[in-house]
């Protein structure tokens, strides 16, 4: 359904095919990059191959209130879409369920650029996130990792995207962090590519080709430690100490549809 030589030819097939409703125009390719791996979720299922699933619900550092679990009723593929479902029931004595994956052990990379087209869910206490740990977390633990946040929005915020790094001395609430907003709309209205490209001593962020953040060793107020894999993530949350918890305005469920992840390296130059 999707092809990768390209954003713009990506939009013209979906809007042929009807895959979804998407009315933003996504930018160009970014110059200098080829295409490494990528997941354009056109299958009947989730790609085990590519993703694994985490199941839990011990409030993941947090104080979040889903149970992921690895059900269709949270996760699944169809219609050229990943679908990431928050559902509020009672299970294994959480009181909302939701999914998480990763690439943890499947593809796990260093430097690149990482891009994803997401349309995320709006509601107070709704918490969608795109972004990426360290492959060393189990020995070095966290930050010493390293987490790249690419874009996290939170329901009360509705018009801002967050772009974050975490290492050692600027983590959790002093995270090296900057939003970029939507003028006269909501991330929840339609779908948005979210991005970084990341390279040795420098990690830039990007909403829809716009270039809104940039990280460097002489701008954190700590220790770099993002020259080793990472993994990636996408999952989405219910509840916690930084967007709050669900209200009587919520509604659920609530869906997060991802139309393709794919990651870039740096071309090399011919000779």
């Amino acid at each position: 359904m999707k092809t990768i030589s390209g954003l713009a030819a990506l939009l013209v097939l979906a809007l042929g095919a009807g895959c979804a409703s998407q009315t933003a125009t996504p930018p160009a390719a970014a110059p200098g990059w080829t295409l490494a791996w990528s997941d354009e979720f056109d299958g009947a299922t989730l790609d085990r191959s590519k993703w694994a699933l985490e199941t839990g619900g011990h409030g993941w550092g947090n104080k979040e209130l889903q149970f992921y679990t690895d059900r269709p009723d949270n996760v699944r593929v169809g219609g050229g879409l990943l679908t990431i479902e928050a559902r509020k029931e009672r299970y294994q004595g959480s009181e909302y369920t939701s999914a998480r994956l990763k690439t943890a052990g499947l593809k796990e990379t260093q430097y690149g650029r990482y891009e994803a087209r997401i349309k995320i869910p709006k509601g107070q206490g709704i918490w969608p996130a795109f972004w990426m740990l360290g492959a060393n977390i189990k020995d070095a633990g966290w930050p010493r990792s390293g987490e790249i946040d690419i874009m996290e929005i939170i329901g009360k915020e509705p018009g801002n995207s967050y772009g974050t790094l975490h290492g050692p001395g600027y983590s959790g609430e002093h995270g090296f962090s900057k939003a970029i907003a939507l003028q006269g709309a909501e991330y929840g209205d339609d779908f948005h590519v979210f991005a970084v490209e990341w390279e040795p001593g420098e990690i830039r962020w990007y909403r829809d080709g716009i270039h809104f953040h940039t990280a460097r060793p002489d701008l954190v107020k700590g220790e770099w430690v993002f020259d080793h894999p990472f993994f990636v993530l996408l999952n989405l949350a219910v509840g916690g100490a930084w967007p709050g918890y669900p209200d009587a305005t919520t509604p659920f469920p609530r869906q997060m549809l991802v139309d393709y992840v794919r990651v870039y390296q740096k071309a090399t130059p011919a000779r």
